[in-house]
């Protein structure tokens, strides 16, 4: 187990986990801008590297979700009401190839060339895929500081270990929280780096 920490964002449906590291990943890069500015260094350091996951939304409706690499915005449809795969949930068809040709290639940069890792979001979709699992599994091992959305509700094995990690920290997004929360994930991750 590593000193830094690996924190788990959960909650809710709609409790705000997106805004939420969204507003963290805003922290992170002002600060390194101010840093810059104020010491030097070399701004093409990445600070930030991984995935996120988002809604496709069509006039008020959820058609499906695409997955977004943070660095290069390649992005590739994972899950659509249309798709017709014999991996279906939660009436989503699931595309594992098109997640992985995003995803991997991301999360192996964020591994090498980041100085934190970002995950968001594992959920139902995501863990159709082993080569993704894998490939959370390999960054657990990595002492970065690591964020994650998790699903709150999913019981995939991946989940059960990331919330039994000694050096993880799973904080759930509620109303009353939600406007604090950004400040308390950068504080965590602030006192290791």
């Amino acid at each position: 187990m590593g000193i830094h920490p690996k924190i788990g964002i959960t909650g809710l449906p709609r409790s705000g986990k997106s805004a939420v590291m969204q507003k963290v990943l805003e922290m992170l890069a002002d600060e390194r801008r101010r840093e810059i500015s104020m010491r030097g260094g070399d701004p093409e350091t990445l600070i930030v590297a991984g995935m996120k996951t988002e809604p496709i939304i069509e006039s008020g409706e959820k058609l499906g979700y695409k997955v977004v690499d943070l660095v290069t915005g390649d992005e590739a449809v994972m899950a659509h009401k249309t798709y017709d795969s014999r991996l279906r949930v939660l009436g989503f068809g699931i595309d594992t190839e098109a997640l992985e040709s995003v995803a991997l290639p991301a999360i192996e940069r964020a591994k090498e060339e980041a100085e934190v890792i970002v995950i968001d979001e594992i959920g139902k979709f995501a863990v159709e895929s082993e080569a993704f699992v894998n490939a959370v599994r390999g960054v657990l091992e990595i002492d970065k500081p690591t964020i994650l959305t998790l699903h709150k509700k999913s019981r995939h094995p991946l989940l059960q270990d990331i919330r039994r990690r000694d050096d993880g920290r799973i904080l759930e997004v509620t109303p009353v929280n939600r406007a604090l929360l950004p400040y308390k994930v950068h504080k965590l991750m602030r006192e290791t780096y």
